[in-house]
C-alpha cells in the first residue's frame, strides 16, 4: 500500500519532480511508427525508490567509489537464510504455516540475522579490521534470500599468501546423513 502511494505521487508529480517526456517516445512518434495512444508515458522513478533502475546505478556507483577507496575486496562471503532457523520455526509451527506462506517474517529474521553478522564481523574483528562492507541480497530459487558480500580489510590484516588465505577459510562436502539437503 505505501508503494503504490509512493508511485502514484512520482506519477502525478512528474512535472514538479522535473521529469520530461523522454526524447525517444517523441521520437517514435515523429516518425510514425507507431500510433501515439498505444506508446503511453514514461513515469520517471528517483533513485530514492528501491529497486529502479537509477537506485541501482546509484548504488552500483556508490560500491566503485568504495572499491576506488579501499582497494580490491579481500573475503567474499556468501550468507544464505535457513528456513529451519528457530525464530523462523517458532513462529511458522505456531501457526501451521510453511515459510513460502510467510516471505515477510523469513526476509526480517533474515535480514536480522545478516545486520547482526556484519556488526559481529566489525566488532569482533574476527578476520581483523573491516574498513568497508558492501553486499547485495537476491532471493534463489527457493524464494529465499541470499547475500554476497564483500569484505575490505585494513592494510595490516590482508592475506597476502595462500597459508593466510588457509587459515581463515575452509571448505568442506557435508554429511548426507546429518545434513540431507
Amino acid at each position: 500500500m505505501v508503494e503504490s502511494s509512493r508511485l502514484m505521487y512520482i506519477k502525478t508529480h512528474q512535472k514538479e519532480l522535473r521529469c520530461e517526456m523522454y526524447k525517444g517516445l517523441s521520437d517514435a512518434l515523429l516518425r510514425g511508427e507507431r500510433d501515439a495512444s498505444t506508446q503511453g508515458k514514461r513515469v520517471v522513478l528517483p533513485p530514492t525508490f528501491v529497486g529502479g533502475a537509477r537506485y541501482m546505478v546509484q548504488n552500483y556507483q556508490d560500491a566503485m567509489a568504495i572499491c576506488r577507496w579501499a582497494g580490491y575486496p579481500d573475503l567474499f562471503l556468501t550468507f544464505t537464510c535457513n528456513p529451519r532457523w528457530p525464530e523462523i520455526n517458532s513462529f511458522l509451527s505456531s501457526r501451521n504455516l510453511n515459510p513460502e506462506d510467510r516471505p515477510d517474517i523469513v526476509c526480517r529474521v533474515f535480514k536480522m540475522k545478516l545486520d547482526g553478522l556484519i556488526k559481529y564481523l566489525r566488532q569482533s574483528k574476527l578476520f581483523g579490521q573491516i574498513r568497508a562492507v558492501i553486499y547485495t541480497v537476491e532471493f534463489q530459487k527457493r524464494g529465499l534470500p541470499h547475500a554476497h558480500i564483500l569484505l575490505f580489510m585494513g592494510n595490516e590484516d590482508k592475506f597476502p599468501t595462500p597459508a593466510d588465505i588457509d587459515r581463515v577459510i575452509s571448505a568442506e562436502i557435508p554429511d548426507e546423513r546429518a545434513d540431507p539437503e
